[in-house]
């Protein structure tokens, strides 16, 4: 057979022609089985780049029942938290032979079933997902939980029970380290801007920032406590809102760092001081919380670390035999840990 201009349609059967071998061994050299010679595979792997050869995944899929691709919902890649994930998700599979197709949600629960419909049909071999703040209802799951496909939620994961690695950060630890920073730090009237309670973070940040509260002895101002999408705008609407009329609060613990950054620049162009009449604590440990002044205490979630724990269980799932279990019982904690900063401190 005579090499010329590629043919992006070329099979085995083409390359096996080309070199006198078996199909057999051309899809040996092709899947690196350590029983081909290394000049034979390199042969192959040369005559097939010539060839304009394709793998064709999905009929690899059919034979084998796996597909070596793994799905990933997040709700926006723009999100600091979930793009550090989502580098270490891809770095991580890929050393272990895995591609993996990432879609993005939008916060949109339509989209999110749209999204997890269509990686089913691309037949994933597991499906990891952030959720939207608003998913209270995971039954668009459930294909891959009843096809054996292990499921991995992280960081927005179910609150009730669900067939499904739950892979998740101390949320309740860490509102109730930054709340409690704050009341050492001298703070008696603390303000709380969070999320929707539909969401596992929220609830869980709550619980911790009323809990530091509570052991303290401190009152809670309801009209302090603000459950909203945690975008730049509401947290100056809820800043306007605690500082128009009164004495304001002398804390400020935000559930994301953007509320924080919008909380510290509303305090500038109003005269309010950080820290000395306002300190200001946020979640996330964004990088723009260290350049900002002043600088900014907030939680830290060591991402890099979530999605090593995700790649590892993915991994181990899929290496389970047909028997075996497609999820983890018990929940994977991620540790948390409060990053103090000029926003709390005045040393």
């Amino acid at each position: 057979m005579a090499v010329g201009k590629k043919n992006y349609q070329n099979t085995i059967l083409d390359i096996a022609e080309a070199l006198k071998l078996s199909p057999a061994t051309i899809s040996r050299a092709l899947n690196n089985h350590p029983y081909v010679k290394e000049k034979t595979r390199n042969d192959v792997v040369e005559m097939a780049a010539k060839l304009g050869y394709r793998r064709n995944l999905m009929a690899s899929g059919l034979r084998s029942n796996r597909t070596h691709t793994i799905g990933l919902i997040i709700p926006r890649v723009s999100m600091f938290f979930h793009a550090e994930v989502i580098t270490t998700i891809q770095n991580d599979l890929h050393k272990h032979g895995y591609s993996l197709i990432i879609c993005q949600s939008n916060d949109s629960v339509s989209m999110e079933r749209e999204l997890a419909e269509t990686l089913y049909s691309s037949r994933v071999d597991a499906l990891i997902a952030a959720c939207t703040l608003q998913t209270v209802d995971f039954s668009h799951f459930d294909k891959f939980v009843e096809h054996g496909n292990p499921v991995i939620f992280y960081d927005r994961v179910p609150v009730e029970d669900y067939k499904a690695t739950l892979i998740k950060g101390d949320d309740f630890k860490g509102a109730y380290l930054a709340t409690s920073h704050l009341i050492a730090a001298g703070c008696k009237r603390i303000a709380h801007i969070s999320g929707p309670l539909t969401s596992n973070l929220y609830q869980d940040r709550a619980a911790g920032f009323l809990k530091a509260m509570e052991e303290h002895q401190l009152p809670v101002n309801p009209d302090w406590v603000f459950h909203q999408e945690l975008t730049q705008g509401n947290a100056l609407f809820a800043m306007q809102k605690m500082f128009t009329t009164g004495a304001g609060p002398d804390g400020l613990f935000a559930d994301n760092d953007t509320s924080a950054i919008a909380a510290i620049e509303y305090a500038k162009e109003k005269g309010i001081i950080v820290p000395d009449a306002l300190k200001v604590a946020g979640y996330s440990n964004d990088p723009r919380t260290a350049i900002i002044t002043p600088a900014i205490t907030s939680v830290e979630q060591f991402p890099s670390l979530v999605g090593r724990r995700i790649v590892e269980t993915v991994v181990e799932l899929l290496s389970n035999d047909a028997e075996g279990p497609t999820y983890k019982i018990e929940p994977v904690m991620i540790p948390v840990e409060l990053i103090v900063r000029k926003s709390t401190s005045t040393n």
